[in-house]
């Protein structure tokens, strides 16, 4: 409102007064003048400086043209360790290492697992009625399995009886499948005696090909876990719920840098969980 008042004033003020609207408008031409040859000048300059630039420029490109060329296997080296890095992490698929959890085992960045495995210490789940693992094995012997018959109502399922590291990790994998996924987990077996693998070894390949003392089992380094629902073990692969449950569970074990035995090609086990690379180490140390 101001602003417009004051125009309204300059302008009445420019009419009623001729001669300060010529010296206005004289001043206004004096100073387009000056505009005009300051614009002159500043052009024949910038045609100098352009020039002058130009050849700058071209003796510049030159010089660095011969120091790229006399310096070109650094430059490439230099290239490839800058490149390196991303194409790694582009590669591996945001793998990290976390020396924390079993000596440099692959963890996903962002996994639920990794969470639970960096804060508190995991305690084991209350032991179920002996009665539901007798019903699960029968049935298995009616062929609803995931894997062949393994006499599981007899299996050892001591959580103390399993390596610390390694329980830490199965335990991670249980508590995220129950709070992310609604899928509750039970361990059906996880110690395994050498003449326990031998009895399984001896029904065949479709049971175990391990024979005694060559399964993670034997050093308190595998696990078989069951999903479990309405007070029984689920193990129909045909039903929709009970495979995404498995593939879910085989999901987080990867992630917590286990082997799941869904993933094997020559028998499909999929309550199957080990720690490879600690297995291996303790086979060699028992000499197997």
């Amino acid at each position: 409102m101001a602003v417009f008042f004051l125009v309204t004033v300059l302008l009445a003020w420019l009419a009623v007064f001729p001669a300060a609207r010529d010296g206005v408008l004289a001043g206004v031409g004096r100073w387009r003048a000056r505009m005009t040859a300051a614009a002159g000048r500043w052009q024949e300059g910038a045609g100098t400086r352009a020039g002058t630039s130009s050849r700058a420029l071209r003796g510049g490109s030159a010089r660095l043209g011969q120091l790229l060329h006399r310096r070109r296997w650094l430059l490439v080296a230099t290239v490839a360790a800058l490149a390196l890095p991303p194409l790694l992490i582009l590669q591996f698929g945001r793998q990290v290492l976390w020396d924390d959890f079993g000596g440099g085992a692959g963890f996903s960045a962002d996994s639920h697992v990794v969470e639970l495995l960096r804060g508190e210490r995991l305690a084991p789940p209350p032991d179920l009625p002996p009665a539901v693992f007798i019903a699960a094995e029968a049935a298995q012997m009616r062929g609803a399995a995931v894997v062949a018959p393994q006499e599981i109502s007899s299996a050892d399922r001591k959580w103390a009886r399993i390596a610390p590291d390694f329980q830490q990790r199965v335990l991670a994998i249980y508590r995220v499948m129950r709070e992310v996924h609604g899928y509750e987990m039970v361990l059906v077996e996880g110690y395994r005696s050498p003449e326990r693998q031998a009895s399984l070894a001896a029904k065949g390949g479709a049971v175990t090909r391990a024979g005694a003392g060559q399964s993670c089992h034997q050093y308190g380094l595998a696990v078989d876990s069951a999903l479990y629902r309405d007070g029984r073990l689920q193990w129909d692969m045909e039903d929709p719920w009970t495979r995404r449950g498995y593939f879910l569970y085989g999901e987080l074990a990867v992630e917590a840098g286990l082997e799941w035995g869904g993933n094997w090609r020559s028998i499909k086990d999929y309550v199957h969980l080990e720690l490879k690379s600690d297995c291996r180490q303790a086979r060699r140390a028992a000499g197997r």
